[in-house]
C-alpha cells in the first residue's frame, strides 16, 4: 500500500479513492490539492483535517496546493448545505481570501527550492476573464445535466431531503465550476489529484470526468471521513453553535487549549491520531498510559498541547497553559495579571460578576467591598468570619481585613477578582 495512504487509513482518515491513486502515488511525485471556500475573514477547526493532509502529503515526498475559492466563494456549495448561502460583494470576498493565505502559510512549506514545496492559488485568477457563453460552450458541453443531476448533493437538495426544496442555478453550477478548477490546474498546474471531505466526491468526480472528456486525461479522486464526535454530533462547534476559529482575534488561544483538552476520552483517543503528527508508536504508549491513570487526563493535555502549539506556537500555548491554571488554584498573582482582556474573560466566562462604580470600588475596605459593593458575600459577619479563617483572596493573593483596594490592585484598569476558598470566585467590574 502507497505510504500516504497507509498513515490516512491507520489514522482514520481515509473515506474512499479513485482506483489507480495508489498507483499514482507510488509512480512519481504527484500535485494535489484541497480546496478551501472564503466564507470568513478565518478558517475554524472544522478546516483543520483539510490543512493536516496537505500537510502529510508534502511530508511523504509529494506536491500540495491549496486553493483559496475566490470564485466559488461568491456561489457557495450545496453539498451538506440546507439553505443557500448569502452571497458575499467582492471588496469583502476579496479580504476574506487575503486572510485566508495568510492563514495557510503557516502550515504549510512554501519556502525553498524543492520540488514540492507547497503553493497557493485563487480560482478567481482564472474564473475572472471568462465569459458565460465561453463557459457554457467549452465546459458545460462536456458534462450533461444527467450526469449532475445524478450527485447526491444536487438529489437531496432537489427531493427536499437537506431540509429545503429545490436549487438555484447559481448553486446548480457549483460542481461544473469545481470541475473546471480541477481541469485548469491539471492543464496548468501538473494536477493529477484532487482530495477533499467524503461529502466532495460528487464536485471532485465531476472534475475527474471533465478532465477525462475535454483533455483526454486521467486525474484521481481521493477523500477523508467527515469528523463527528464519538456520540455522532457535529464537532467543532460549542455547545451554543460557536465556531472555534484559527485566528486567535476571535478565538482565543485559551479557549482554543480548552476545547480539546475537555475532550472526552473516547474523543481524544480519535483526535489525537487525526490532529497530531505524533507516530502510531508514540499514540499508543499515550494512550495505554492514559488508560492507566485517566485522572490524569495525559491524553488529552498532550492533545491540547500538540494543536495549540501547531496552530498558535509555543509561546501561546505556555500562556494559555497557565490561564488554564488560574481556575485550579495552581497559578500566580503574576499568572493572573498577565492575561490580556479577552482571555480573561474566557477564563472567568460563567463567574458571577457585578458592574461598580470606580469611585465606589477604590478606597474601599474589604468587608465593605466583598459585602456591600459587589453583594459576593451575604453579610458582614459572614465576610469577617472568612477573613479570619484566611479563606479571602483578592486577585489570587490571600487578604486579611486591613486590606484596601487601589488602582494598582484593577488587572487591565478595569477587573477585580475576589476568591472564597479554593473555587468560589466573584469578578469586579469597575466602571
Amino acid at each position: 500500500m502507497n505510504s500516504f495512504i497507509e498513515e490516512l487509513k491507520w489514522r482514520g482518515l481515509f473515506a474512499d479513492m479513485m482506483p489507480g491513486t495508489d498507483e499514482q502515488l507510488d509512480k512519481e511525485m504527484t500535485t494535489a490539492y484541497i480546496g478551501f471556500d472564503p466564507t470568513a475573514d478565518s478558517l475554524h477547526i472544522g478546516s483543520l483535517i483539510q490543512i493536516k493532509i496537505l500537510a502529510h502529503f508534502q511530508q511523504h515526498g509529494h506536491k500540495p496546493i491549496a486553493l483559496v475559492g475566490g470564485a466559488t466563494g461568491m456561489i457557495g456549495d450545496p453539498s451538506g448545505k440546507s439553505a443557500e448561502r448569502n452571497l458575499l460583494d467582492e471588496e469583502t470576498l476579496l479580504h476574506y481570501v487575503d486572510c485566508l493565505k495568510n492563514q495557510l502559510s503557516r502550515f504549510l512549506d512554501f519556502s525553498g527550492n524543492e520540488p514540492n514545496k507547497a503553493e497557493l492559488v485563487n480560482n478567481y485568477d482564472w474564473m475572472k476573464n471568462i465569459s458565460f457563453l465561453d463557459f457554457a460552450k467549452n465546459v458545460g458541453k462536456n458534462i450533461t445535466v444527467n450526469y449532475m443531476m445524478a450527485k447526491d448533493s444536487v438529489k437531496k437538495r432537489l427531493s427536499g431531503e437537506a431540509g429545503v426544496d429545490g436549487m438555484s442555478f447559481t448553486e446548480f453550477t457549483y460542481q461544473l465550476i469545481q470541475g473546471y478548477d480541477f481541469l485548469h490546474l491539471y492543464q496548468n498546474n501538473n494536477v493529477r489529484l484532487q482530495m477533499g471531505g467524503s461529502d466532495q466526491w460528487g464536485n471532485i468526480t465531476t472534475g475527474t470526468e471533465l478532465i477525462r472528456r475535454k483533455a483526454q486525461g486521467e486525474a484521481f479522486a481521493l477523500t477523508v471521513p467527515l469528523i463527528t464526535k464519538a456520540d455522532g454530533s457535529k464537532f467543532g462547534k460549542s455547545e451554543s453553535g460557536e465556531n472555534y476559529w484559527l485566528d486567535k482575534k476571535k478565538t482565543s488561544p485559551y479557549k482554543f487549549y480548552q476545547f480539546w483538552r475537555n475532550a472526552k476520552d473516547e474523543d481524544a483517543e480519535r483526535f489525537i491520531k487525526f490532529y497530531t503528527f505524533l507516530s502510531k508508536e508514540e499514540i499508543e504508549t499515550l494512550v495505554a498510559e492514559h488508560k492507566t491513570a485517566e485522572h490524569e487526563w495525559k491524553l488529552q493535555k498532550r492533545l491540547a498541547e500538540e494543536i495549540t502549539v501547531w496552530v498558535h506556537g509555543r509561546e501561546e500555548y505556555e500562556k494559555a497553559l497557565k490561564a488554564s491554571e488560574i481556575l485550579f488554584g495552581r497559578s500566580t498573582a503574576e499568572d493572573l495579571v498577565s492575561l490580556d482582556e479577552e482571555t480573561f474573560l474566557d477564563v472567568f466566562d460563567g463567574v458571577s460578576q457585578k458592574e461598580v462604580a470606580k469611585a465606589e470600588v477604590i478606597g474601599a475596605n474589604i468587608v465593605d467591598l466583598l459585602v456591600e459593593k459587589s453583594g459576593f458575600l451575604k453579610s458582614k459577619s459572614e465576610a469577617q468570619r472568612e477573613l479570619k479563617g484566611n479563606s479571602i483572596s483578592v486577585n489570587k493573593e490571600k487578604v486579611n481585613d486591613t486590606f484596601v483596594a487601589t488602582e494598582n490592585d484593577l488587572i487591565n484598569d478595569k477587573f477585580l477578582v475576589l476568591q472564597k476558598g479554593k473555587k468560589n470566585y466573584f469578578i469586579v467590574r469597575v466602571v
